[in-house]
């Protein structure tokens, strides 16, 4: 489903990013793993054409991503507050997205009830501009946000990040239904190794912009993570 090609990034002529061939399968939950610095946003950001590559291409079902729009609509992602409206309020930034997608009143509604439990009483109905919501919130927003094209794949950057543990646990429910109901392709990023062994089927690892590891999951990987970490 998405296809990594000679792929590199480049800045002022420091390697940032090198990755000479991957395949993530339809229906694959990948999580990426690596040190501060080690390109996995980058990585993302090269699959969503938001920077553009010094060499190489990513391309989506078939379709180059690179200055083409033919495959957004198959994808939903929340890297980072830069995805959300702050100056909305969560209904009216939902009905916005919606209405991109082509939703209507009434399908909106159900995917928001749909998200009740991850919301937790705490998004819909406030009346809370998003920029005075909670970092946690405003990630509850971005992620839901990211749902509600109904994607056939969905690429969050550190999704755990600022969510409380029993948010977290929450999303990784969420996660895991996505996988088992609905076949969506996941890719995460995570600095929580846990996590990243409980929801996903395969765990790359980059290093300085390499990919070190290339892991499927078992009841091993996570000490083989912590290992490799505490070297």
């Amino acid at each position: 489903m998405i296809e990594v090609n000679n792929l590199s990034k480049k800045y002022d002529n420091i390697t940032v990013l090198d990755i000479p061939k991957l395949s993530i399968a339809e229906g694959e939950s990948f999580g990426l793993v690596g040190n501060n610095g080690a390109g996995k946003t980058t990585f993302f950001r090269l699959i969503l054409d938001l920077i553009e590559a010094s060499t190489g291409e990513v391309s989506i079902n078939g379709q180059r991503v690179a200055r083409n729009d033919n495959w957004k609509p198959w994808v939903g992602s929340f890297l980072d507050e830069g995805f959300l409206i702050d100056f909305f309020t969560p209904d009216e930034f939902f009905a916005f997205t919606g209405k991109m997608y082509g939703k209507s009143t009434g399908d909106i509604n159900t995917f928001l009830a749909s998200m009740e439990e991850f919301f937790n009483g705490e998004i819909i109905g406030t009346k809370k501009f998003i920029r005075d919501l909670s970092k946690g919130n405003q990630k509850k927003v971005g992620i839901a946000s990211a749902l509600i094209g109904e994607p056939q794949i969905l690429i969050l950057d550190e999704p755990f990040t600022a969510l409380d543990p029993s948010s977290q646990i929450r999303l990784k429910r969420l996660l895991n239904d996505l996988q088992n109901n609905r076949k969506i392709t996941l890719l995460i990023s995570s600095h929580d190794l846990n996590h990243v062994t409980e929801v996903c089927h395969r765990t790359v690892v980059l290093e300085k912009g390499l990919v070190v590891r290339d892991i499927a999951t078992s009841e091993n990987t996570l000490k083989e993570l912590e290992s490799y970490f505490m070297v």
